[in-house]
């Protein structure tokens, strides 16, 4: 079964279109990246897939739960790390996972593996607001992955981060490829490029575009996915 599947998926504000009849299935084990320009849709569509708000029209089934009649059991199903970092800052590392295990019933021994997946050793015991935005967003995908969700949303998890940083958190993505399902929306091309199996992109509430990076390239006849992501937006292709 694939981990996501849209049928008509519609989101209307009054005389706004926000999300327009969008069809799209996401397979188990893969990550997605979800492109657009500001306005095109992306972010109302990861609201209602992680049921923050309610579509007006169609349905989506995360791990064949309905976003509509099932919402308390997809999000048992789903892990978020929103853009706004989600970190009680005088907490310690550590006592941030705890307490996310507690919310989930889950042991000591998964935050102990969490640390040692993310290499949080070193900081296990500082308080999460005196950590720098790298490690902060390192911390922030480990507490999503705390309660072992079948689906990671990843929100623009680089947004702000210097290169080595940046770097390192893409490491830690790419480790966990193929072990969940991953949607990751990023304005940095070469992060969606690097990191995705396909690349959905969407402009003015509809899917423009599904399919590899180089199948992009190939269609916007160009070897750089940036000039492809552009002609192709432009084109309305």
């Amino acid at each position: 079964m694939a981990a996501i599947i849209t049928k008509g998926l519609t989101k209307q504000y009054k005389d706004v279109t926000a999300v327009d009849q969008l069809d799209l299935t996401i397979e188990d084990g893969e990550l997605f990246a979800l492109l657009g320009v500001n306005g095109a849709g992306k972010t109302t569509t990861i609201k209602m897939l992680t049921c923050l708000c309610g579509p007006t029209g169609g349905d989506a089934l995360v791990k064949g739960y309905s976003i509509m009649t099932q919402a308390q059991d997809v999000k048992k199903m789903i892990g978020v790390s929103p853009q706004e970092t989600a970190v009680a800052p005088n907490l310690t590392v550590r006592e941030n996972l705890e307490l996310m295990a507690g919310i989930y019933g889950c042991d000591k021994d998964r935050v102990t593996e969490l640390i040692e997946q993310f290499d949080l050793n070193a900081i296990a015991g500082k308080r999460a607001g005196k950590l720098s935005g790298g490690w902060q967003r390192r911390l922030s995908i480990a507490m999503a992955l705390v309660s072992e969700p079948g689906v990671l949303f990843l929100d623009e998890p680089t947004l702000g981060l210097d290169v080595i940083a940046r770097s390192e958190l893409w490491d830690h993505i790419r480790a966990l490829k193929g072990h969940i399902t991953i949607i990751l929306t990023t304005h940095y091309m070469e992060e969606a490029e690097s990191l995705s199996d396909r690349i959905g992109i969407m402009k003015n509430g509809r899917l423009l575009r599904v399919g590899t990076a180089e199948e992009m390239k190939a269609a916007a006849g160009t070897d750089k996915f940036e000039e492809a992501f552009i002609k192709l937006v432009k084109e309305g292709r």
